[in-house]
């Protein structure tokens, strides 16, 4: 009788075992989003949307009434409400994804599946999430009186890139988190760092001119500004506008690149996975 471990394949009596992971992973997925808000008074729902409004509208407060910065900035609402909405996605899903595999160290040791099923359904619960956000900012641009733009459709591109990103840290987080467990502290350190690094509040024409260039590397500030450019407003600085060099690739390379980098890491890293947890 054949038998199975933690770290063996087993075998499969239709040589097709892909469908079964294909279940696995949007029961886990599924899983993930519901635990996000068990217990929840208001429901995950209410609480997917109100968090980034509530932050949204603090800021949009702040930087309206007291700083008075965003007065001068042409649909700041709309555009401070997309940052917010989309550097969310990236930072809850990378934080909730780093401890997934240490979370599921049970399951792990048990069962053998291919270890990056956990990152992905952790990601893609976090994109649920960024889906019903994205209603909403789609509610403000139209009632706001801006109007979605025609190049709207190339925002799709853009998700697919901000997941490409957010996938591949997240692979390299959970690896790395498994072994050294001072990830958790090193990432919120540098996640508080990168939100200010990045056009989320203001816009890449508050930066001054010398150092816009440096700015729009950030692929989370390409990202955005991007987006703001194709739903928004066509007048919308983006790196193609700022970076006058061949290193204007380097923001729209860097996601790939990570993805890469994430997920050969991952794999080289996953076998260890059951005895390092």
């Amino acid at each position: 009788m054949a038998t199975t471990t933690a770290d063996s394949k087993p075998a499969s009596p239709s040589g097709r075992p892909s469908k079964s992971y294909a279940n696995l992973l949007r029961e886990l997925a599924i899983t993930d989003y519901k635990i996000k808000y068990q217990g929840s008074f208001l429901g995950g729902y209410i609480w997917t949307i109100a968090k980034p409004l509530l932050i949204f509208g603090v800021l949009y407060l702040v930087f309206t009434r007291f700083v008075r910065f965003g007065n001068g900035v042409p649909n700041y609402a709309v555009n401070l409400l997309l940052g917010i909405v989309l550097w969310t996605y990236f930072s809850d899903a990378t934080v909730r994804a780093m401890a997934s595999i240490v979370e599921r160290g049970d399951l792990i040791r048990k069962v053998y599946f291919p270890r990056m099923i956990i990152v992905i359904a952790t990601s893609l619960s976090s994109l649920i999430t960024l889906a019903f956000n994205l209603i909403v900012v789609a509610v403000f641009v139209i009632f706001s009186g801006v109007g979605l733009q025609l190049t709207a459709p190339l925002f799709v591109l853009l998700v697919l890139e901000l997941y490409a990103l957010t996938l591949g840290s997240s692979f390299l987080l959970a690896a790395l988190y498994v072994k050294f467990r001072d990830f958790k502290h090193i990432w919120e350190l540098g996640l508080q760092l990168l939100f200010y690094a990045s056009p989320i509040i203001y816009p890449l024409s508050f930066v001054p001119s010398r150092y816009q260039a440096l700015f729009a590397l950030n692929p989370i500030a390409q990202i955005i500004q991007d987006s703001r450019r194709v739903l928004i407003s066509p007048t919308t600085l983006t790196p193609l506008d700022v970076i006058h060099s061949p290193l204007v690739v380097v923001p729209y390379a860097i996601p790939i690149v990570v993805l890469v980098v994430g997920y050969l890491y991952f794999e080289s890293a996953a076998s260890q996975f059951a005895e390092e947890i």
